[in-house]
């Protein structure tokens, strides 16, 4: 499939259907639950109608990926990066390791791989045009009104509000339903609140004008472009310290050690459970200051002042029924028995980090650079671009946010504004409703 061939406004509706296998696999379990449900119980029908609806992407998010299956990346671009994939490290210790194949916030459109890349980044790339995948070139994508997604939640919470209504009506008065009124109000409320915060940022990258690098004055632009080399190098991350958990040319840079512990417990009847969580023991993270190339030309970005962050899907996660060594195993199990009363099953490493010819996304704030860095790096001013850096300062009604990708890649993903804010608004109306009339 070809970007010129996709529509980018997907108008009021859009049927979507999942992308991958395992929400596949969701999707259709739903599926046999609205139909099992309809026949024999709407409860159960209620529940599949919302698990269809969380296994089906956004209006535009499988038509981009079959894009992006078509128009991989250039070799040269990740000769560096892992393997992608699941791998057996260890099969006697238990040691696992799986790095994403595929990431929505990778790159679209075939991106120019290094053996390309002029040695001074802050040069115009090629003919000094901008990247396929900028906005320039493709324009700003707008979701669907409705997805498969919308109609499925509309149903849902329609049936939610009645089932809890009839669960009221005919409830006892020792078995007063009356509670779930607030729980579905409670819900609904803070369901608005994120889809509000959401509804925010998307439409600030919608509604913003890309700048072009070669042309970006002092102010709040909105850039997109590739993360590239500048003269404070590149990190190599040794992720918790250990020689085999490498993740090289990383700009910015999470990771977290977690461990997950078993605890046995007795509930309020005196019957013994048994329950798991993952708890984070140890995390780090950092950045350097990187080179956003947008064909035009380069500019300082520097990642660790931006407050909002999203470096997309983890690159590489390892897991292991033991830790690194036996002194940190026997000093981990007893923590865990000392303070928990439980036991640790599995350790877990997972990282998170921005690297040299990703897809970039940068709302900040532009200043001048100080003449002292200008003068380090040999710079004379001749362009422009290469006098400014950009910063994470927020501006009146502007938040500034770096995030892996392009606008292209971070608006396919998103859903509507009518499905991330109005379909909440309708389930807290529906609490209020079903709460006024049972006070």
């Amino acid at each position: 499939m070809n970007i010129n061939d996709l529509d980018l406004d997907r108008g009021f509706f859009q049927l979507t259907l999942p992308y991958r296998w395992q929400y596949w696999i969701g999707w259709v379990f739903g599926m046999l639950m609205i139909i099992v449900g309809a026949l024999a119980n709407p409860l159960i029908a209620l529940f599949g109608l919302l698990v269809v609806a969380l296994c089906s992407p956004g209006s535009l998010e499988a038509d981009l990926h079959k894009v992006r299956k078509a128009a991989p990346q250039p070799e040269d671009l990740e000769k560096e990066a892992l393997e992608k994939g699941f791998s057996i490290d260890s099969w006697w210790m238990g040691r696992t390791s799986y790095t994403p194949t595929t990431d929505p916030s990778d790159w679209i459109l075939a991106a120019p791989g290094p053996t390309t890349w002029n040695a001074d980044q802050y040069l115009p790339h090629g003919d000094g045009t901008p990247l396929p995948e900028h906005p320039m070139n493709v324009g700003t994508p707008r979701p669907a009104t409705m997805s498969t997604y919308g109609v499925m939640m509309i149903l849902f919470v329609v049936g939610a509000c009645l089932a809890i209504n009839y669960a009221v009506e005919n409830s006892t008065p020792e078995e007063d339903m009356s509670f779930l009124t607030y729980i579905a109000l409670g819900v609904g409320s803070l369901w608005a609140i994120l889809g509000y915060f959401q509804y925010k940022m998307q439409r600030q990258m919608a509604d913003t004008p890309t700048s072009l690098v070669r042309s970006v004055a002092v102010g709040n632009p909105e850039l997109v472009g590739q993360v590239r080399p500048s003269k404070a190098g590149v990190l190599r991350v040794v992720v918790d310290g250990h020689p085999n958990r490498v993740i090289p040319n990383c700009v910015q840079f999470h990771w977290s050690y977690e461990v997950k512990i078993r605890e046995h417990y007795t509930d309020s009847e005196g019957n013994q459970k048994t329950r798991e969580y993952w708890k984070t023991i140890r995390e780090d993270l950092g950045g350097v200051p990187f080179i956003l190339n947008d064909g035009t030309g380069g500019i300082l970005v520097k990642p660790t002042t931006f407050a909002r962050t999203d470096m997309g899907q983890y690159l590489k996660r390892w897991e292991s029924n033991h830790a690194d060594s036996l002194k940190k195993e026997l000093g981990m199990e007893f923590a865990a028995r000392l303070f928990t009363g439980g036991n640790v099953v599995k350790h877990r490493w997972t990282v998170y980090a921005l690297r040299i010819g990703n897809p970039v996304y940068v709302l900040g704030t532009t200043q001048s650079r100080p003449q002292e860095e200008l003068q380090n790096e040999g710079l004379d001013g001749t362009l422009q671009n290469t006098l400014l850096e950009v910063v994470g300062e927020d501006a009146p009604g502007i938040k500034a946010t770096l995030q892996r990708g392009t606008e292209l890649a971070n608006m396919g993903r998103m859903r509507s504004s009518f499905e991330v804010m109005l379909i909440p608004l309708c389930l807290t109306l529906g609490g209020l409703v079903l709460t006024l009339m049972n006070l």
